[in-house]
């Protein structure tokens, strides 16, 4: 009996493998969407300027800056998170066009933007007076959104590098006639 249940399971798993072999081929010969590939290019500049000025309110902490300069800048980290945050909306639309490695920084985006909406809104409460929060309270929110910001920019910054590499590599294997597998 037992032999018999191996038997039937080996024709059952040859054809399982049969069938996820071109699903996963698939997958690996997905094109890169140009689309995406724009807009996490854009993503990338916007994450870059949202990480300069969160570095720099962070360095408030150690200046004699007036409550009114963190307001200015608190307001422009919100302005680049709403403006990130449409930019992430525009390439889940697009999620479905793009290659696995897109979909995959698509995926990332979104757990970084969350984390950060939620220590700019602490900050903002402190600076409205809404919650008072002690000084280091205040200060470790400043950093966690100066560190969120820059793992942000760097993380967007690497898969936008990963496929200009990608294209590159490519680009040199089409060059040389290089055989696909």
């Amino acid at each position: 009996m037992i032999r018999r249940t191996i038997t039937w399971a080996a024709p059952g798993l040859l054809l399982a493998g049969l069938l996820a072999t071109p699903l996963a081929s698939k997958a690996a010969e997905t094109p890169d969407s140009e689309q995406v590939s724009k807009l996490l290019s854009e993503a990338k500049t916007m994450a870059f300027e949202l990480k300069e000025d969160a570095v720099t309110m962070e360095s408030f902490t150690r200046m004699n800056v007036s409550m009114q300069s963190h307001a200015v800048a608190i307001n422009q980290i919100k302005d680049h998170i709403n403006a990130l945050t449409r930019q992430t909306a525009k390439l889940k639309e697009a999620r479905s066009a793009g290659s696995p490695w897109q979909q995959t920084a698509i995926d990332r985006i979104t757990p970084f933007l969350d984390e950060l909406g939620g220590y700019t809104y602490a900050v903002i409460e402190h600076l409205n007076g809404d919650v008072k929060h002690t000084p280091a309270e205040y200060k470790d929110y400043l950093q966690a959104n100066a560190d969120y910001a820059t793992d942000l920019a760097a993380m967007i910054a690497d898969f936008v590098d990963f496929g200009r590499s990608k294209d590159r590599m490519q680009h040199l294997a089409d060059k040389l006639e290089i055989p696909k597998h």
